[in-house]
């Protein structure tokens, strides 16, 4: 009988109790709701400016409220000159006609109220035209109320599908939205003024997740201003995200440092992270995919150490000692050298790796630095995430998403040799940016800004609105990494 060691035992017990939470729809251990523990925040540092946000999607407002153009950092470059970048995403396009819809009174009195109360969603009435739509609403219904009352609805609406900050503001935040694809413009109008119920189909945007709902509680409370912009900036944050974040999914919280497996939006369990040194090799936010789960991963060694530390040659040189290091050396005719770390103890990528394909190459993975998660400041890596007990984690995945025996995943964790298990059910990962969350203890406080992230989207708020784009994610180039780790 084949002997489990004492890590593969304890991932497979961890990975069953997980699995069963899970299937049974309730968290291995409730998070507490506390007191809030909410730091003041340093006064945000000056943006730089950038280019001016691509045309608008939505109707344009009058020439006085043109915003100005929203902060955000200029493109970095790779830190080992072995990363490719992708050219900058085009220009949006062209707006479709605004959508119109006929506003009786009522309609539009019960949009008055919603837009002078959203203050309470983070979100400024101002921005709304309050004043103009009372001065066109004492007139009674007409064709000018009708344009009018129809731009300001789909503003709102937009900003509380999408978010109010401007896209330039969103540093190095590529997690695509889907919400204006599923709730577009036209439709919301639509439904709003069909059903009379304009307060309903605002409601129906709002983030589902609970951390939404806990900041929303704490600014009606807050006084200090300081913590007010807090607040609303990660109240829009979770804006920029898919409002219904799946029934099951990984979400990394880059400032806090952990990764935590969640269902219906209940966290089952934490787990240390370790994120990206800031600078140029910061992680970048995503909402990708788990499609395999790799047991005991190679590692293709990256040129700028294959190259430029001279590993190569001295591995080509000695035949012996790549093999005893763990290492497969090959040299190509044209005399480019590919060193590749085999599966084992030291492999870089540790015992699993988590593969989620995207453009910037980041993905979670295990480590033989273990000792690493004890520090409390775990931004350390190139970019991609390493994960606390991802043996347990990595086996919870293949139990629950590709439906794998518990003793298989054993089996392979044991084996030594590189194996990778299809997903068959989808498995989101979310890597975001959060300064004010709940703590792995359940309580509400705030986080390091760890890559400066905040001041921008600050600032865009104390701007005027900024008009919507059909832009999904940040224009920044794509940085993308030798195999980052």
């Amino acid at each position: 009988m084949r002997m489990i060691n004492r890590t593969s035992l304890g991932g497979l017990l961890g990975a069953s109790a997980l699995a069963t939470a899970m299937l049974a729809g309730s968290p291995a251990s409730a998070a507490q709701q506390g007191p809030v523990d909410l730091t003041a925040q340093a006064k945000p540092a000056a943006a730089k400016p950038v280019a001016q946000p691509p045309k608008a999607t939505s109707p344009a407002p009058a020439p006085t409220s043109a915003p100005a153009p929203a902060p955000g950092p200029s493109p970095t470059a790779s830190p080992t000159g072995t990363a490719t970048t992708a050219a900058a995403a085009p220009p949006a396009a062209l707006p479709a006609p605004p959508p119109l819809a006929h506003w009786t009174v009522a309609d539009a009195q019960a949009l008055f109220a919603a837009i002078k109360g959203i203050g309470s969603e983070g979100l400024t009435p101002a921005d709304y035209e309050p004043a103009k739509l009372a001065a066109t609403l004492a007139k009674g219904e007409s064709a000018d109320l009708d344009t009018l009352a129809s731009r300001l609805f789909v503003w709102l609406a937009e900003d509380l599908r999408d978010g109010r900050t401007p896209m330039a503001a969103r540093v190095q935040w590529f997690a695509v939205d889907p919400d204006q694809d599923l709730h577009p413009n036209a439709q919301l109008l639509a439904q709003a003024t069909e059903t009379h119920d304009v307060p309903g189909v605002l409601a129906s945007l709002a983030p589902t997740h609970p951390d939404y709902a806990l900041l929303r509680d704490m600014l009606a409370k807050a006084r200090d201003p300081r913590q007010i912009a807090m607040i609303k900036a990660n109240m829009d944050r979770w804006r920029w995200l898919a409002r219904d974040m799946g029934l099951q999914y990984l979400i990394i919280n880059v400032p806090e440092q952990e990764l935590r497996l969640t269902v219906n939006n209940k966290v089952i369990r934490t787990y240390r992270a370790i994120v990206g040194k800031p600078g140029k090799t910061a992680t970048p936010q995503l909402a990708e995919q788990v499609k395999n789960v790799v047991f005991n991963p190679t590692w293709t060694v990256p040129q700028s150490i294959v190259v430029g530390e001279g590993l190569g040659k001295r591995l080509i040189a000695s035949p012996a000692s790549a093999k005893r290091q763990g290492y497969v050396a090959t040299k190509a005719a044209d005399g480019t050298i590919t060193v590749v770390q085999q599966p084992g103890e030291t492999n870089s990528l540790g015992r699993v790796k988590l593969d989620m394909p995207n453009e910037h190459a980041i993905y979670i993975h295990d480590t033989p630095n273990r000792n690493l998660f004890a520090l409390p400041e775990r931004a350390l890596s190139h970019g991609c995430i390493r994960a606390e007990r991802a043996t347990e984690l990595a086996m919870t995945m293949a139990i629950l998403g590709a439906d794998l025996p518990p003793e298989t995943a054993v089996e392979y964790n044991l084996s030594g040799k590189y194996t990778k298990v299809p997903m068959t059910k989808p498995w989101p990962v979310y890597i975001t940016y959060f300064t004010v969350a709940r703590d792995v203890n359940g309580l509400m406080r705030s986080f390091g800004d760890l890559y400066a992230r905040d001041a921008p989207v600050i600032t865009s708020f104390t701007q005027p609105r900024a008009l919507h784009t059909d832009q999904r994610k940040s224009t920044e180039a794509i940085i993308k990494l030798d195999n980052p780790l």
